[in-house]
């Protein structure tokens, strides 16, 4: 067999089949934790990203994380510092 490269269409059809895969296991809500991982690798290595904005699942998604305050966090690691 020659060492041939695939082709754009290829290429295309082949990332086709990987987001629609992706799409049907979220949308089906069988997405396991390594699925959404994957899912998320995904979307990073084609450099797509999300902008939240009032009311949208990624709004929705940020306001469900925790606010971490690094004062608070470095206080209880290494003790109160006296400025």
């Amino acid at each position: 067999m020659a060492n041939k490269k695939a082709t754009e269409d290829q290429f295309n059809e082949l990332h086709n089949l990987v987001t629609s895969e992706f799409l049907a296991r979220v949308k089906s809500g069988e997405a396991s934790t390594q699925d959404l991982k994957a899912a998320c690798d995904w979307l990073t290595k084609n450099d797509i990203s999300g902008v939240a904005y009032d009311g949208n699942p990624l709004d929705k998604l940020a306001n469900l994380i925790p606010k971490v305050d690094p004062e608070l966090v470095q206080t209880r690691l290494y003790g109160r510092k006296d400025f």
